[in-house]
């Protein structure tokens, strides 16, 4: 087994990816592969599997591996040439040369293909290459396959709001949640069932806005403990629970800006720009100007408001108005009209969807661990520090 020194160009040739507009799309199964991993499907390829894709444009270092044929996006580099070298350890040879490249260029707004074909770099033979290979995969192959479970544990979760409250097919509840009847012996007068209630939005929650700290006062931000919350934070979160933010903020940022802080389980949704997306916190967090926080005023209907408003996303955006880009003001949102069941109904549905989504939290921990694991031994394995 060994090292030699080359470079990167010698390793893989990286290509630029193709244009392909939304318009342009077609109904397939084919991944649509952009710099922040894949955003979509398309009836052809471009690429053939296995690939590798990383962005071409902001932050380096977020590489994606593709185990079926693809279509990289113009705003991704993909890999057209592995060399003979294993590809799934190409993939992390290219994100651990690519987070170095970060740490000394980190403001550069894109990447040249061929200035990153000119980077030196040590690379070991094929052996030694599918050891490392195994060795990493078996982290992403845990974290992948938690990050199903949360995804099926979510689609549960939806399907019994969907069940419940869109179907009006809900179940005679036991005597601890009152005895109420099923929906077999429930009345139902204009498509309500009897003892639910029309109501808007603002009468039944807080809709708080946020804020952000002046980041040229460096007390506001440097060692910040408070979470604070960005779109993007939401946006890149593939399910509701949401742990952390990227950033955080000082109690003296908070008391000196319009962020406001917001309990457990309170539900964001983005307000500005990409409206609609929604999360649900676990611990108590503030906002940039981005969100509108719903605060119930009874605890138990959160789970109940995450999944109804999600499943108006559509309605919520048609509300939005601005030239710049589109926004909902937390004024027409009070306005938006709530359908609320009895109470004993949300009672059963909040305990059950707890469960759903407290499993999604444990799972999202572990991931965190697993990632935080693998990218310990990551440069420790490419720079040959640790033997395999």
């Amino acid at each position: 087994m060994s090292w030699r020194t080359a470079h990167l160009g010698d390793v893989l040739t990286l290509k630029r990816g193709h244009d392909l507009p939304d318009s342009q799309r077609q109904d397939g199964d084919v991944p649509v592969v952009s710099s922040s991993g894949i955003t979509g499907q398309h009836n052809e390829s471009k690429a053939r599997a296995p690939g590798v894709v990383t962005g071409r444009y902001g932050t380096l270092g977020d590489v994606f591996y593709i185990e079926q044929d693809y279509w990289p996006l113009n705003t991704a580099l993909y890999v057209v040439d592995f060399k003979g070298n294993h590809p799934r350890f190409a993939a992390y040879f290219l994100q651990n040369v690519l987070r170095d490249y970060q740490s000394d260029k980190a403001a550069v707004p894109g990447v040249n293909r061929n200035v990153l074909h000119e980077l030196k770099v040590r690379c070991p033979d094929t052996t030694l290459q599918a050891h490392i290979a195994d060795i990493l995969s078996a982290y992403d192959d845990l974290i992948e396959n938690n990050r199903r479970r949360m995804a099926l544990l979510e689609e549960v979760a939806r399907q019994l709001y969907r069940e419940w409250f869109v179907r009006l097919r809900f179940p005679r509840l036991r005597q601890g949640y009152g005895g109420q009847a099923g929906h077999e012996h429930a009345r139902i007068n204009n498509g309500v069932p009897e003892g639910w209630e029309r109501t808007r939005i603002g009468d039944v929650a807080d809709c708080v806005g946020g804020g952000t700290p002046p980041t040229s006062v460096s007390n506001y931000w440097e060692d910040g403990e408070v979470t604070w919350v960005t779109p993007t934070d939401v946006t890149r979160n593939a399910h509701f629970v949401l742990l952390d933010s990227e950033k955080k903020i000082t109690e003296a940022g908070l008391q000196n800006s319009s962020a406001k802080l917001v309990p457990p389980h309170a539900v964001l949704m983005t307000s500005r720009a990409s409206v609609g997306f929604f999360a649900v916190v676990g611990r108590a967090a503030c906002t940039n100007q981005g969100f509108i926080s719903i605060v119930s005023h009874d605890p138990i209907l959160w789970p109940y408001f995450l999944f109804h408003l999600s499943e108006r996303v559509e309605e919520i955006r048609a509300m939005g108005s601005g030239s710049t880009y589109p926004e909902v003001s937390r004024g027409k949102f009070r306005e938006l009209e709530v359908l609320l069941p009895k109470h004993s109904l949300a009672t059963a549905f909040c305990d059950q969807a707890m469960v759903l989504l407290s499993q999604i939290r444990i799972l999202k921990q572990q991931n965190d661990k697993l990632r935080a694991a693998r990218d310990l031994l990551l440069p420790r394995l490419m720079s040959g520090e640790l033997a395999v």
